[in-house]
């Protein structure tokens, strides 16, 4: 029984706090590489937006007329809207930037921990033995930690 408490809490001098440092700096890294490879592709999106609408501008007053072009600038946001709902039917999750990012967050996080071979198993058992409140609060965008428990950063920032 006693070897259960004493792996369940932790004590300030306990050895495996070294550990879980280790891990949240790992963990902290493979975070802002996800967040950048993410940051480049919302950029991406950006740049082809600009493209389309540019394209767009440029067809309109100078190539052909808003008659010929009226129904194609329909069908590309009509395109546009069918996206979006298939993101939503498909991750569930609001079809909108923050939702975007969310989830392809959570999907190079998950690339780049494979990679760098990160044990989420046992980050996961460190900080709730180190952090009571852990299991509660916890929704896989943790960075850093410090005595009073993890800390959980704004998606986007």
């Amino acid at each position: 029984m006693g070897t259960l408490i004493s792996q369940s809490i932790a004590l300030p001098n306990d050895p495996r706090r070294a550990e879980l440092e280790n891990l949240e700096n790992q963990k902290c890294i493979i975070d802002e590489k996800a967040r950048s490879l993410v940051r480049g592709e919302l950029y991406c999106g950006l740049s082809l937006l600009m493209v389309q609408t540019l394209g767009f501008m440029r067809l309109t007053f100078w190539e052909l007329n808003w008659d010929v072009m009226e129904p194609i600038c329909f069908f590309v946001t009509s395109l546009h809207f069918a996206l979006a709902y298939g993101f939503f039917l498909r991750t569930s999750k609001e079809p909108s930037f923050e939702g975007y990012f969310q989830r392809r967050f959570k999907v190079k996080q998950n690339k780049l921990m494979k990679i760098h071979k990160f044990d989420m198993e046992r980050y996961n058992k460190l900080c709730e033995a180190f952090y009571p409140n852990y299991g509660n609060r916890y929704n896989g965008l943790k960075c850093t930690a410090d005595e009073s428990g993890p800390v959980f950063p704004a998606v986007h920032g």
